[in-house]
């Protein structure tokens, strides 16, 4: 049993590997790539964004031409060359493809997953910030899962072929056919509206 736990504890390094190399040549032949979709997602936000890669204090210029001649992006019409330039020095284009693949190894090997953009932030901080959330939302659902799926479960079995297991068996399968994310939506619909009843009640 501990042989099998330790190999499958050595599998998760190939499988982060593989999942991370993927990830990258993905995002590297995008069309577009993620320079050219920074700069589209730049035209219709504030300058504070611009401001992050111009040094925070010089004026953006908006000659229309200016950025598709000094850089060759589509997506850099209205933008100071300069600020072009330094999203693609953050995303590591002005090297080699080879440079930038093992350069982001050796940052996640670190824990170095540079700057947002957007959050205007380390990541490492932002994950830190989030993480209780994610882990108390986390093992509230483990809990929950566990305390229906075990009973339901057992249930299940003892009523085998009954008309219980038949309409059970019919409410999971419609339950797994629903996405997540309408099904969450649905919920915090549910719960919002027996809040605020309540807190009438209450408050009555």
């Amino acid at each position: 049993m501990a042989a099998y736990i330790f190999r499958r504890l050595l599998l998760v390094i190939p499988t982060l590997w593989a999942i991370i190399t993927i990830n990258f040549f993905i995002i590297q032949i995008a069309p577009g790539g993620p320079v050219e979709q920074a700069l589209a997602q730049m035209q219709g936000l504030d300058s504070g964004i611009m401001e992050r890669f111009s040094g925070g204090g010089t004026e953006v210029e908006l000659d229309a031409g200016q950025g598709d001649v000094a850089t060759g992006y589509k997506g850099s019409r209205g933008l100071d060359p300069e600020v072009v330039e330094a999203i693609k020095v953050q995303f590591g284009f002005d090297k080699p493809l080879h440079e930038r693949y093992f350069d982001m190894l050796k940052n996640y090997a670190m824990f170095n997953f540079g700057d947002s953009l957007f959050r205007g932030g380390n990541v490492i901080d932002l994950i830190k910030e989030r993480l209780p959330v994610s882990i108390s939302l986390g093992l509230w659902s483990t809990l929950i899962i566990y305390l229906i799926s075990i009973p339901l479960g057992i249930l299940k079995a003892i009523h085998h072929g009954s008309r219980f297991d038949i309409w059970s068996s019919a409410v999971v399968i419609v339950g797994y056919a629903i996405p997540g994310f309408l099904f969450a939506s649905y919920l915090l619909s549910f719960l919002r509206a027996v809040t605020i009843s309540v807190g009438s009640r209450c408050a009555a």
